[in-house]
């Protein structure tokens, strides 16, 4: 079934319009790790992540097609998707950045596939790199789930360019 239509209309907006409107929706924030061959981890923030089905268990998140670690996460067969806890804004920041190692000093375990699993994270997610889709300037990535855990805890939320917290109280 073919759900696409031939052509979009033409935009009436630009791009900085366009990111001022996708400010206004909260999103989830997650870092996602993995494991290279030689044993050294590599990590990114995202908040582009999202469930796709549960059945068989599949999630999404997706990756700049320019990204440094495009290669990386397209070339490893699995990686962890850590929801972060809303006392973990430092840990997204640290893992936004170019350069350094980000896990240096930082707390984590190890997957059954031998993937950093942060700690302190409100919930992970350990998939099987299941498909990748490039669409427009990004690749889509779909996991599917093999083992996940999750703690009753406030997230870490993104809104309007400031990072906030589930926590209502």
């Amino acid at each position: 079934m073919n759900t696409s239509s031939p052509r979009a209309e033409a935009r009436e907006f630009d791009t900085l319009q366009f990111r001022q409107a996708l400010s206004q929706f909260a999103t989830g924030v997650t870092v996602i790790t993995t494991r290279l061959a030689d044993g050294s981890f590599r990590g990114l923030t995202a908040s582009s992540f999202n469930s796709v089905s549960l059945d068989p268990p599949l999630v999404l998140w997706s990756l700049g097609g320019g990204a440094n670690s495009l290669p990386i996460f397209s070339g490893n067969s699995h990686y962890v998707i850590n929801v972060l806890g809303a006392d973990q804004a430092e840990l997204a920041k640290r893992f936004s950045r170019r350069g350094d190692n980000p896990f240096e000093g930082v707390e984590y375990t190890l997957s059954r596939t031998g993937q950093p699993i942060l700690k302190g994270a409100s919930a992970w997610f350990e998939c099987h790199n299941r498909s990748r889709y490039p669409e427009g300037d990004h690749v889509i990535f779909v996991g599917e789930v093999e083992h996940c855990s999750a703690q009753p805890q406030a997230s870490l939320i993104f809104h309007r360019g400031q990072f906030a917290s589930t926590q209502t109280e």
